[in-house]
């Protein structure tokens, strides 16, 4: 099983099959708007304007399991994440990480790469690295920036 076998909610509620980012390497991160970790956002961007044309991509799934730090629909989500960092990588619906109704993604990502917690996402801007298989290589916990996983990402694209 590869990341490439799961079908997600795009941010109008219409299936994406990640199949759609087959050969390229990703980040995956669950996000907030209202967290502290949010200035990553700045980071996030950044990586993905350095590395899209060698093959990178992030995806982004929005996430208000955490202290409710991702009010507002996924529209006005979208809205502040482009006018306020910029952002124009690929994000998704809300989504839940943990418990009875996560999301079957993350229940693989976590079963790859348990982390600190076990299988538990700790807060948002938790981030898994895959490579160009569709394999999980590495999970970074929400204090490690995007600056610090850069050396990673250009490993995996060679």
């Amino acid at each position: 099983m590869s990341i490439y076998d799961f079908t997600v909610k795009g941010m109008k509620g219409e299936d994406v099959s990640l199949s759609e980012f087959k050969g390229k390497v990703l980040l995956v991160v669950n996000t907030a708007t209202g967290c502290g970790f949010t200035p990553q956002y700045d980071g996030l961007e950044a990586l993905c304007e350095k590395y899209r044309d060698k093959g990178f991509e992030i995806l982004d799934f929005l996430c208000n399991q955490f202290g409710n730090q991702a009010p507002g629909s996924e529209e006005e989500i979208k809205s502040f994440c482009t006018m306020k960092f910029g952002v124009f990588f690929p994000q998704f619906a809300k989504i839940e990480v943990n418990g009875e109704n996560e999301e079957p993604l993350y229940k693989w990502l976590k079963s790859q790469k348990g982390g600190v917690l076990g299988s538990k996402i700790k807060w948002n801007f938790t981030k898994f690295l895959i490579d160009s298989n569709g394999n999980v290589v590495d999970r970074y916990a929400p204090t490690v920036t995007p600056e610090k996983i850069d050396g990673d990402i250009a490993k995996l694209l060679g």
